[in-house]
């Protein structure tokens, strides 16, 4: 009887040890896959990097301070804002291109800007749209036309068109093939203007280089203009998106006068080509959640920029048709 109870303990306890290597040995396995296949485990651990392509003080550069405190509580790490402007946005976007595929830099994209410099075979550039992993956009702004409230010359949309089709017009620009440019561009072409770009690193110049009275006419975007045209500073003549913008209800759009002249930037996030997919689903969760926080949205409005958050792979689709459109302005442009 003792022999028979304790065949069946030690028949008992070699089930229980199999069971344990079991066990251990598929958790295990499981939790090592899942961390080695990711390759984020503990991410993020330290300061992320921004590269802003742009000056500090222009519509990108706020949005993306804006933004930063409500990443910041989602990642839980410093979010650092670097500006790295010059080269139409390619110097900062040619570093965020090449930078370490490590998830710790991660860069605003502007659109259709970012085409212009690999689609202008003047520039040989290597990069291009599949150099990047878009993760998030943040912002679409509608292009908008201001002039100085003193001006004598013209006052309102109507008699800047006609004054621009008997006299050449300075207008700036935020760099060859930016959104401004093509929009004076268009103009030219359809409406018979003589409108003259004239190149700067920045929105942020392109205001002070407007109010100074060096050049005649500020082409830039409404968040750059919103604040200034309330502040009796600039006066908005026309906005160039679809419809009137939210921010700027009282001023009519190019389409409204019959000139079907559109323009728009967006700028989103994107990380350069390699991150790994489980650092990117990181990244694109954390911004979803400070795009859409309504305080970062409410804050965004009292500086006239328009959210419209799109996940990767819409924002992918969106920038896609930006890059066919600029393809289309080849002729314009002389390419």
């Amino acid at each position: 009887m003792l022999k028979k109870l304790f065949s069946m303990f030690a028949i008992f306890g070699l089930i229980l040890v199999l069971a344990a290597c079991g066990g251990g040995s598929s958790a295990s396995s499981g939790d090592g896959g899942s961390s080695e296949g990711s390759g984020a485990e503990g991410y993020p651990n330290k300061p992320i990097d921004i590269i802003v392509a742009y000056a500090a003080g222009g519509g990108t550069d706020t949005g993306a301070r804006i933004l930063k405190p409500y990443l910041e509580e989602e990642l839980g790490v410093t979010v650092n804002i670097v500006n790295k402007p010059g080269g139409g946005g390619w110097v900062g976007w040619t570093e965020l291109a090449n930078a370490e595929p490590d998830g710790y830099t991660i860069g605003y994209i502007n659109s259709p800007n970012l085409m212009t410099g690999y689609l202008n075979p003047a520039f040989n550039r290597d990069e291009s749209l599949e150099s990047f992993i878009p993760i998030a956009n943040h912002v679409t702004d509608a292009g908008a036309i201001a002039i100085r409230p003193d001006d004598d010359r013209f006052s309102n949309i109507e008699e800047l068109i006609e004054y621009a089709k008997t006299h050449e017009l300075t207008v700036t620009s935020t760099g060859v093939g930016s959104d401004d440019h093509y929009a004076s561009l268009k103009m030219n072409d359809k409406l018979g203007t003589k409108f003259k770009p004239v190149h700067n690193k920045g929105s942020a110049d392109s205001r002070a280089q407007v109010l100074g009275g060096h050049i005649d006419v500020l082409f830039a975007n409404v968040g750059e203009v919103f604040n200034y045209h309330k502040d009796g500073k600039l006066k908005v003549v026309a906005t160039m998106g679809e419809e009137r913008s939210p921010f700027l209800e009282k001023v009519p759009t190019l389409a409204e006068k019959g000139h079907e002249v559109y323009s728009w930037s967006s700028r989103g996030l994107a990380a350069p080509k390699g991150v790994d997919p489980a650092k990117i689903e990181i990244l694109q969760k954390a911004l979803e959640k400070s795009i859409k926080n309504e305080k970062q949205i409410e804050q965004m409005s009292e500086m006239g920029l328009e959210v419209n958050y799109l996940e990767g792979e819409s924002y992918m689709e969106s920038l896609k048709q930006d890059e066919q459109d600029v393809k289309d302005l080849r002729d314009l442009l002389g390419w």
